[in-house]
């Protein structure tokens, strides 16, 4: 049965990439999907719960995404920060996407607090685990990691709003610049 219900994870994330959740509707999810609305309640017990496993899957293959990315950069000391790193993977075609619609989940799950209470909590919790790992010993902390946080979050909000990857990018450029100044000034 996990089989089937991976399967559907796979298509639905398809879907969802293609189509955004704006008027998402279990008959013509399901039927895009090649199975039936009742099916789809079957495996996921709502719309809901469809969307917090649809989302869980994707937070689950951008973390191990990025992960590998570190990985193979970890031993380049002149390698980029891990922030303009993942900066860099977020923007990519191949990614984009995938990031977009989680900020349209997570906005989702933000307005449905009582049904995504513990997605959020949890997420939340992942993100900070995951910043926080990727910092170096100098900078690892709780504030710095949700400093880093936000400043993703608002700049990448920004791109999507207007599709200036230019100017976002150079914004992130120069908020790492002052991080670096900042560190250097207290050494």
């Amino acid at each position: 049965m996990r089989g089937r219900k991976d399967e559907l994870i796979a298509s639905l994330i398809t879907y969802l990439l293609e189509n955004g959740l704006a008027d998402l509707s279990l008959r013509p999810l399901a039927a895009a999907t090649g199975t039936s609305a009742r099916l789809l309640i079957y495996h996921f017990g709502s719309k809901e719960g469809l969307l917090a496993e649809v989302l869980e899957a994707m937070q689950v293959h951008v973390r191990q995404s990025f992960s590998r990315l570190l990985e193979r950069t970890s031993k380049d000391k002149s390698a980029q920060p891990p922030l303009k790193l993942f900066w860099n993977w977020a923007i990519a075609e191949e990614n984009y996407a995938y990031l977009k619609l989680l900020y349209e989940l997570q906005i989702l799950a933000i307005q449905n607090p009582a049904t995504y209470a513990q997605y959020l909590q949890r997420n939340a919790q992942r993100w900070m685990d995951f910043a926080l790992a990727a910092m170096s010993a100098s900078e690892r902390s709780p504030a710095q990691a949700t400093l880093y946080g936000a400043v993703f979050d608002g700049l990448f909000i920004e791109l999507m709003s207007t599709g200036d990857r230019k100017r976002t990018t150079q914004t992130l450029d120069r908020f790492i610049q002052i991080v670096r100044d900042a560190y250097a000034s207290r050494s």
